[in-house]
């Protein structure tokens, strides 16, 4: 027999079904309902049902539709009926929805909330209503009477939704002086008047113009995802190029930012100008920017400075980010964006005031992004190992086809940025998900380090010097070697070959770190599998030669050299007016400038000074860049995942439910209440009662307000009461002073 309620169709479920229904719908668990009717209600509300269809896929919705088509959320309806309109069988899609409380009854009185059509939209199927006009004419015959302009008007509004806005409407017009086609299918009755500025297209004549189906058969089957099958290794050695590349374009931002930070924007973000110039300086599009300095903040490795001028600046975690290995570089990078809960996608876009969207603005923020992100990746995960998907617009099909409800205005878009910014960070090669990243969606991180490690290039340790004083790194250097050649040359060109390129400067800068000449001799003549040129020992021997001669101390500063002419050389220069040198002794001046100005001031004029501390070697003085102290991070959290129902916490509520309703249906008594307004003195009469049911072992019936504010009412068995408490034979505890009532239940 039909269920006449959603209520009483829950109250028949099992305890299992009802922990499941719960888990699926957890809006429904807060706060626990007091019975099935409370449970039962919030299932119903509008917003409980949109939530509740936001993963069903096509098919199932169109099966919701159809329910809505036959009127299932007025009176019951049979299952036949509902199949005839899909046009194929619906039995687990029906399974599906019964799971979830968006249908209920047995197959031959089939109901759904009436909220339902309010969450779905106003036409189910994109159908318009029923006209009673139509019945009994001949259709067919009626669409062969109309010409082309109004038939192509028709199919359009068949395609839905069924309704269009026309100032043709305003009049009742007679076929015969009737003068545009929708004047024309209102006198013959083939559109429908909604009021003065709108029509509607019957449902009767949109299903014929649809080939006398509902649904096209070919929307209710899941598109398929065309994928190329490839080997896992190279997926993952794609994977990891495009890694390196992005963690050198990371390194090289954090570097730029320590020596001068950008501007963080009174709206909040990044500028126009700042983001054209990193560009610049990268070598790299603006778009690449954006995901760089987002993920680096994400991460932590960047801040905003919160100052009277504020400034993005790197924290303290920069510099243990850049000693890390590269695998571990690469996973803390990849967790970040991982849990980003923005969409750096939409930066460069308009807002709603039609104004641009800035990087590291507030209007990035998506909560739900990781969520998203999550969902992406795991339909890629779902693929066979080394496979990957032919076209993004596929996957953004199919992904569609899956959950259309879910996502919003940005749904496909969201794909696409995710494809892309995945492949620039190396989580995805080639369309397909990683190794490393099959680990870290699994939440195995040292996995994820691990299969990152293996597909990464073996280091190597040498180079291979050139005559024009160029050296090129043919992989990835040891990390040793790597800080040794950034040491002593600049990087020309960069790439999974690296050209670096020998200058004055860069051998001035290597000495200026405390080397000496025979260590870059030893360096090259170790390192380098050709032949060190001549030109490079020449260079290294002359550079060394005058550099040191000159040297600096802080007094703020002071200079020092044996040779008096040479400081008298200095005397003579602008640097000594301009930084104010004095001399104080034959062989020595000093400065009221700091000690870096003074050289760098030096060095500028010809000179080839270098610092020392006090026991006379030379030390790099070289500022490191700005830091911000890193801030407190929280407890980390699965990327996508939200906060469950424990299998404990769910039985709770179920017995909270069953609870309810058994109190509701028993008998009561003799009934008291406490007063308004409460007080001390306010439980006196619950207590009396409460005691006569304790001696006289019977069951009570209480209504209470648990500490949420939340009204319930359970039967109890009392054992004690006292100390302000009830206890029940089952344990339970209710303090006296929320209990709003007590009634003792007639056996």
């Amino acid at each position: 027999m039909p269920a006449p309620s959603l209520a009483d169709w829950l109250r028949q479920e099992s305890d299992d079904a009802l922990a499941a229904l719960l888990r699926t719908r957890r809006d429904l668990s807060t706060p626990p309902p007091s019975d099935t009717i409370v449970l039962a209600t919030r299932a119903g509300t509008p917003g409980s049902v949109a939530r509740a269809c936001e993963d069903l896929d096509t098919f199932t919705l169109a099966v919701l539709d159809a329910l809505l088509l036959a009127g299932a959320d007025t009176d019951p309806v049979a299952v036949t009926e509902v199949s005839r309109l899909v046009g194929t069988e619906i039995g687990e899609a029906l399974t599906l929805l019964r799971g979830r409380a968006l249908v209920w009854g047995e197959d031959d009185g089939l109901r759904v909330p009436p909220s339902a059509r309010d969450a779905l939209g106003p036409f189910p199927a994109g159908l318009g209503a029923s006209s009673p006009a139509l019945a009994g004419t001949d259709i067919e015959t009626a669409l062969a009477e109309i010409g082309e302009d109004e038939r192509g008007l028709l199919t359009t509004l068949a395609a839905g939704p069924p309704i269009g806005r026309t100032r043709d409407a305003a009049a009742d017009v007679p076929l015969e002086r009737a003068r545009t086609p929708v004047q024309r299918l209102l006198a013959r009755g083939l559109l429908l008047r909604r009021d003065d500025q709108t029509v509607e297209l019957p449902r009767e004549l949109g299903i014929a113009l649809r080939g006398g189906s509902v649904f096209d058969p070919a929307s209710l089957r899941e598109p398929e995802l065309p994928v190329h099958p490839h080997q896992r290794s190279t997926v993952d050695e794609t994977a990891a190029g495009e890694a390196m590349e992005f963690l050198r374009q990371t390194e090289n931002m954090l570097r730029t930012w320590s020596a001068t930070p950008p501007p963080v924007l009174k709206s909040g973000g990044l500028g126009v100008r700042e983001l054209k110039k990193l560009a610049k300086d990268l070598d790299v599009d603006e778009t690449r920017v954006t995901l760089l300095a987002e993920i680096a903040v994400g991460a932590g490795l960047v801040a905003d400075s919160e100052a009277t001028t504020p400034e993005w600046i790197p924290t303290t975690l920069t510099d243990t980010w850049l000693a890390s290995p590269t695998a571990q570089r690469w996973m803390t990078l990849a967790q970040a964006w991982l849990e980003l809960p923005r969409l750096p996608g939409l930066a460069g876009g308009r807002d709603a005031k039609d104004k641009p969207i800035a990087p590291l603005s507030e209007d990035l923020r998506r909560p739900l992004a990781p969520v998203s992100r999550r969902r992406i990746l795991l339909a890629l995960a779902a693929l066979p190992e080394g496979s990957g998907v032919k076209s993004t617009d596929e996957l953004v099909a199919a992904l569609a086809w899956r959950a259309p409800r879910r996502g919003g205005r940005l749904r496909d878009e969201t794909v696409r940025w995710t494809m892309a910014e995945g492949a620039a960070l190396g989580l995805i090669g080639l369309g397909g998900l990683t190794t490393a990243t099959r680990a870290l969606l699994a939440e195995d991180r040292p996995g994820a380090v691990e299969a990152m490690l293996d597909a990464l290039p073996r280091p190597v340790d040498h180079v291979l010097v050139q005559a024009d004083l160029t050296v090129v790194a043919p992989g990835p250097l040891e990390a040793e070697l790597a800080a040794e050649m950034t040491a002593v040359a600049d990087i020309e060109s960069a790439g999974h070959a690296t050209v670096y390129r020998i200058t004055e400067t860069s051998v001035r800068r290597a000495l200026d770190t405390g080397r000496t000449a025979g260590e870059l001799h030893a360096l090259f003549a170790a390192r380098s599998a050709t032949p060190v040129p001549q030109g490079l020992t020449y260079l290294i021997d002359d550079v060394a030669r005058r550099h040191g001669r000159l040297r600096g101390g802080a007094a703020e500063s002071f200079l020092r050299c044996d040779d008096a002419s040479l400081l008298a050389e200095v005397m003579g220069s602008p640097v000594a007016t301009e930084y104010g040198l004095r001399m104080i002794a034959p062989t020595v001046l000093i400065s009221v400038y700091p000690l870096a100005e003074v050289l760098d001031a030096l060095r500028a004029a010809g000179f080839a000074p270098a610092a020392e501390g006090p026991d006379g070697r030379v030390m790099d003085i070289r500022p490191s860049g700005r830091r911000l102290p890193a801030k407190a991070r929280g407890p980390r959290r699965a990327p996508g995942e939200q906060a469950g129902l424990t299998d404990d916490q769910v039985g709770k509520i179920v017995a909270h439910v069953r609870a309810g309703d058994a109190a509701s249906a028993r008998r009561r008594g003799e009934t008291v209440r406490a007063p308004q307004g409460g007080g001390a003195g306010d439980t006196s009469a619950t207590l009396a009662l409460l005691s006569k049911a304790t001696m006289e072992r019977r069951e009570v019936w209480i209504g209470f307000v648990d500490s949420r504010g939340t009204s319930s009412q359970r039967v109890v068995r009392p054992m004690r009461v006292g100390g302000g408490v009830l206890e029940g034979t089952d344990n339970e505890r209710y303090p006296l002073h929320r209990i709003t009532s007590a009634a003792l239940v007639e056996e």
